[in-house]
C-alpha cells in the first residue's frame, strides 16, 4: 500500500512538472518555427519561465463577475483539473521496480475495463468546461462551452469506434493487457494504422488543441469558456489543457506504440531494474514526442471553421472508424481468430 502511495505521489509531481514545462516547451517550439528566440529572461535560457508564470497567476486579482453563479464558477476549473489528473493512474509507465524487498509496480491500478475508465474521465472532463461557461453568465463563455460540448460528442464517438477494432484484436480492455499483447505480437500501430490516425485526430479535438481549438477561439470568442476567469482559476483551466495533452500522449503511446516495451530489450539478460528503468524512459520519450507533435501542429495548421470541424467528425471520422472495424473483423475472420 505504501509503495503504491509513494508512486502515485511521484506521478502527481511528474504530471504537474511536465504540464508546467510544456508551457515553456510550447513557447520555445513556437519561437523556433517563427524564427524567434522565445522566453530567455527568467533563468538560463528562460527555464524558470513556468515558475514566473505560476507566481503571476497567484498574484493576480481573483475577479468574480457580479452576475455569475458562484458555485458553478468555482466548480468548473476544479472539475477540469481534477479529472485531468485522475486519468494518469491507470497508464502503465513501466514494469515492476524492486528496491530491497519492496516491489513497486509503475502503474497505479490496472482495472479490467481500463480503456472504459479513460473514456469515462474524458466524458466527465467536458463538464468542467460546461460549468465554467454557464456559470460565468457571459455570452462568449456560453458559446465556447456549447462548442466544446458539441465537438466532444462528435469526436468521442469516432475515438470510441477506433478503439473497438483495437479491442477486438487484442481481446482485452486492460491497459496492461494491451501492452503485454504488443510485447508478444508487435506494436498495434503496425496492425491499426487507420485506427491510430483516427484516434490522434480525435485526441486533438478532445484536448481543444489547434486546429480544433474552437471552444477558445480568441478571434471570435475573446477567450471562450474561460473569458471571465482570472488568477488561479484561469490557471487551472490553462493547466488542465496541458495535463490533458500529456495524458493523451501517454494513452496513444500505450495503445499503439507499446508503452514501455522496447523491442529486444527483454532478451538482453540485463538486471530487471535496469530493464524497467529503460522501459520507463522509453515510455516518457514516446509521450514527449506526441507532446511535441501537438505543439508542432498548433503552430503549423490554421484553425478549422466550426462547421468543417463537425463535418469532419460526423461525416469523415465516424464512417472511417466503422470501416476500420469491418476491415479488422474481416482479417480476423480470414485468419480464424474470429468466428461467426
Amino acid at each position: 500500500m505504501i509503495p503504491s502511495a509513494i508512486f502515485l505521489l511521484v506521478l502527481f509531481v511528474i504530471t504537474l512538472t511536465v504540464a508546467a514545462y510544456s508551457t515553456y516547451g510550447e513557447r520555445k517550439v513556437a519561437a523556433f518555427l517563427q524564427d524567434r528566440i522565445g522566453p530567455n529572461r527568467a533563468g538560463p535560457f528562460g527555464i524558470l519561465q513556468p515558475l514566473a508564470d505560476g507566481v503571476k497567476m497567484f498574484m493576480k486579482e481573483d475577479f468574480i463577475p457580479e452576475t455569475a453563479n458562484r458555485t458553478l464558477f468555482f466548480l468548473g476549473p476544479a472539475v477540469a483539473m481534477t479529472v485531468a489528473l485522475i486519468t494518469g493512474v491507470i497508464i502503465p509507465w513501466g514494469g515492476t521496480l524492486t528496491i530491497g524487498e519492496t516491489s513497486i509496480n509503475l502503474q497505479g491500478m490496472d482495472p479490467e475495463v481500463g480503456i472504459l475508465f479513460v473514456f469515462a474521465m474524458t466524458g466527465i472532463g467536458v463538464y468542467g468546461i460546461m460549468l465554467g461557461g454557464w456559470g460565468s453568465n457571459n455570452k462568449y463563455s456560453l458559446l465556447g462551452a456549447i462548442r466544446a460540448a458539441s465537438q466532444m460528442v462528435s469526436y468521442e464517438l469516432a475515438m470510441g469506434l477506433s478503439i473497438v477494432a483495437l479491442v477486438m484484436m487484442t481481446g482485452t480492455l486492460s491497459m496492461g493487457g494491451i501492452v503485454e499483447y504488443q510485447a508478444e505480437h508487435g506494436w498495434n500501430v503496425l496492425y491499426q494504422p487507420l485506427g491510430f490516425l483516427i484516434f490522434i485526430t480525435c485526441a486533438f479535438a478532445e484536448t481543444n488543441r489547434s486546429p480544433f481549438d474552437m471552444p477558445e477561439c480568441e478571434t471570435e470568442l475573446v477567450g471562450g469558456y474561460h473569458t471571465e476567469y482570472s488568477s488561479m482559476k484561469l490557471g487551472f483551466y490553462l493547466f488542465s489543457e496541458y495535463v490533458n495533452m500529456f495524458i493523451s500522449s501517454a494513452v496513444m503511446a500505450t495503445l499503439y506504440f507499446g508503452a514501455y516495451h522496447v523491442p529486444g530489450l527483454a532478451g538482453t539478460g540485463w538486471d530487471p531494474n535496469v530493464i524497467t528503468l529503460i522501459g520507463a524512459a522509453a515510455m516518457f520519450a514516446k509521450t514527449f514526442f506526441f507532446i511535441f507533435l501537438f505543439m508542432w501542429v498548433r503552430w503549423t495548421l490554421p484553425r478549422f471553421r466550426f462547421d468543417q470541424l463537425l463535418n469532419l467528425g460526423w461525416k469523415g471520422l465516424i464512417p472511417l472508424a466503422i470501416l476500420n472495424i469491418l476491415i479488422t473483423a474481416g482479417i480476423m475472420l480470414a485468419q480464424g481468430q474470429l468466428s461467426l
